[in-house]
């Protein structure tokens, strides 16, 4: 499972959880849980939404966030 941000047009950053990443030939991105950046809830969701499906043609790109194990085995050269 993946966690990634959308960035809709014209609309706030969605978070939200994927079983694959979006191929190129995807027309649409289908999402679980979604939420803001911060893990609040989106007022304009109605209560009890699990998933959401955006169009790609709606989508201005796409940032996929690191699992935790991912950050732990990242070099941070910078910090002690």
């Amino acid at each position: 499972m993946y966690t990634i941000i959308l960035h809709v047009a014209n609309s706030a950053p969605v978070k939200v959880e994927v079983d694959e990443l979006p191929s190129p030939t995807d027309t649409c991105i289908l999402g679980r849980n979604p939420r803001e950046r911060n893990d609040k809830e989106f007022d304009w969701l109605d209560e009890g939404v699990e998933s959401v499906i955006f169009p790609w043609w709606r989508i201005n790109y796409v940032q996929i966030l690191p699992n935790d194990d991912e950050v732990a085995d990242f070099p941070l050269p910078f910090r002690d």
